[in-house]
């Protein structure tokens, strides 16, 4: 079992496609012709939970994959299509039983009325192990997806544009999004479902509640027509590699994904994450912080080293990632994992740079490697993803208000 001494670690997995090298596809055990099937999906996400993660991310966005973060391309030697995450998710509950599931979702474009029932219906279908990624989009290219509004072309290097402009007005609306997904999760109370045959009565409505918020990008009365979710609250996360990002943790998130370089850069941004959460006035929550890794396993780091030397020259070129990219053995990367930890990092979330061979070198590998070193668990101690997580249900903000 895990040390006693220390906190919980906890493993999240991230799942992209064929994998985060955009030339995995093309490896002889990947799956290109599957990845529109369930069974696809089913197979990776249950792989995880036999190597008992806390949580799966599943990738998602409004455009086309690109090898640009910022506009599109015209590449056909790369995955280009994908399925929507939170349906792919909707798929995977039924057919797991501890594994947290936490699709992204892209809000700069979407109503977060949606979304508030979509994750909720998760959370009944997974049975409590629902989450949801909160992302945003500055592309031109997916504004015109949708036709509502336009963005237009700026420079995310600019003096300030962490504080204000057009980013900043992008991760402001987020932190607004998540405060709407909250509301509309408590706009039942608990016991708002009375379901009395006798008395014909199925609904208290005096237990459902108007949010009434009001923000710069929507205003949404409320209430949800889908009741309190099994979590009350599903978990919401970022990922956060600036100061507005960091900000938007501080401020919405209860898990927040990082990416730094070392140990101290590890330890850096965890000071920078718990400087946002005071300022918000949210110092005193649980807020995990999680540092993401590409990973590129094998029992020989020789092997590994030759593997993503091969997957570079399909693509063209070295890999170019956001995160610290790992070529090595699964014991390696249990020492960057406990590195990370000892640093105040919560654990991490693995990114398998080709699926399925990496995920299984997680799971079959790695998790035993930081069993015998007494750093995971060796059963889920809970069914709900709150719970694999050391989060209280939330009281409802309504009750009595």
């Amino acid at each position: 079992m895990s040390n006693t001494s220390t906190p919980e670690l906890h493993l999240a997995v991230a799942l992209a496609d064929c994998g985060w090298h955009p030339a995995a596809w093309r490896e002889p055990d990947a799956r290109p012709r599957d990845l529109l099937t369930g069974e696809y999906w089913t197979d990776l996400v249950t792989e995880a939970e036999r190597g008992l993660a806390d949580l799966v991310t599943v990738e998602d966005s409004l455009g086309l994959q690109s090898s640009s973060p910022f506009r599109p391309d015209a590449r056909t030697d790369q995955v280009r299509g994908r399925l929507d995450a939170v349906l792919i998710a909707n798929r995977l509950g039924p057919v797991t039983r501890h594994i947290g599931i936490m699709p992204s979702q892209v809000v700069t474009h979407t109503e977060p009325f949606h979304a508030s029932k979509a994750i909720a219906t998760l959370d009944y279908v997974s049975t409590g192990r629902a989450g949801v990624q909160l992302r945003t989009s500055g592309r031109g290219q997916d504004a015109a997806l949708f036709g509502r509004r336009t963005i237009g072309e700026f420079d995310r290097d600019a003096p300030g544009i962490d504080d204000t402009g057009p980013l900043a007005d992008l991760f402001d609306e987020a932190a607004d999004y998540a405060e709407v997904l909250r509301r509309l999760w408590d706009s039942w109370e608990d016991d708002a479902e009375i379901r009395d045959v006798a008395t014909g009565r199925f609904v208290d409505i005096g237990k459902l509640h108007y949010i009434d918020f009001d923000g710069a990008s929507f205003s949404v009365r409320g209430p949800s027509i889908t009741p309190r979710p099994p979590q009350g609250r599903p978990p919401i996360a970022v990922l956060a590699h600036r100061t507005v990002a960091y900000r938007l943790a501080g401020r919405a998130a209860d898990l927040v994904f990082v990416t730094p370089a070392d140990d101290a850069d590890a330890a850096g941004i965890l000071g920078r994450v718990r400087d946002e959460q005071d300022r918000a006035g949210r110092g005193a929550e649980p807020v995990h912080v999680l540092g993401d890794v590409v990973v590129f396993l094998d029992s020989d780091a020789g092997a590994a080293r030759e593997r993503k030397a091969r997957l570079d020259d399909r693509l063209g070129r070295e890999l170019v990632s956001d995160a610290h990219v790992l070529v090595g053995t699964p014991a390696e990367l249990a020492d960057l994992v406990l590195g990370w930890r000892a640093a105040g990092l919560s654990g991490v979330r693995l990114r398998p740079g080709a699926l399925p061979h990496d995920l299984h070198r997680i799971t079959r590998d790695l998790v035993p490697e930081l069993q015998r070193r007494g750093a995971f668990r060796t059963a889920y101690a809970s069914d709900t993803l709150r719970g694999h997580l050391g989060l209280a249900r939330p009281a409802n903000r309504y009750v009595n208000a």
